[in-house]
């Protein structure tokens, strides 16, 4: 189910730690063992209030067609695992603005995919937990790190 939430109200434009978007990387780390699985297991615990934009599936089932490709999980462990993932994201997926995604590609070198989650993040006035280090470089003042957001 698609969502919308006001965005926050604190001076700078970011909520604080109660809601935070996540990319697909992070997904990924939570849902798929990895040798991050742990820091996505605590940024869990930190903030469980995980959104995202409905692109995360996608992006989701194509690492999930890696996986089954390479022989690494079997199409039924993998349907499983979208099951599960999906279903801690109802009613947390949002769809997005094509405006605020191409006004923030004009200003970036980030792809569209990426502007996805940004925009999702201003829209909603809170973080983006992210490991993908341009996003990190190009939005500093919305997106955090994953070992960041764990250790603050």
């Amino acid at each position: 189910m698609l969502g919308s939430a006001p965005a926050g109200g604190d001076p700078e434009g970011i909520r604080g730690y109660n809601v935070i978007v996540v990319d697909t990387n992070v997904v990924c780390y939570r849902w798929l063992a990895s040798p991050n699985s742990d820091v996505a297991e605590a940024a869990l615990a930190k903030d469980p209030d995980w959104i995202a934009p409905v692109l995360w599936r996608s992006e989701f089932r194509n690492v999930l067609a890696l996986a089954i490709r390479q022989n690494a999980l079997t199409i039924g462990a993998a349907q499983q695992i979208a099951s599960k993932a999906e279903a801690s994201f109802e009613h947390r997926e949002f769809a997005v603005s094509s405006d605020a995604v191409l006004q923030l590609i004009a200003t970036s070198n980030c792809t569209a995919y990426d502007c996805e989650f940004v925009a999702l993040a201003r829209e909603q006035g809170v973080r983006l937990v992210t490991v993908d280090r341009q996003i990190l470089r190009e939005f500093p003042q919305i997106a955090v790190s994953l070992d960041r957001f764990v250790r603050d």
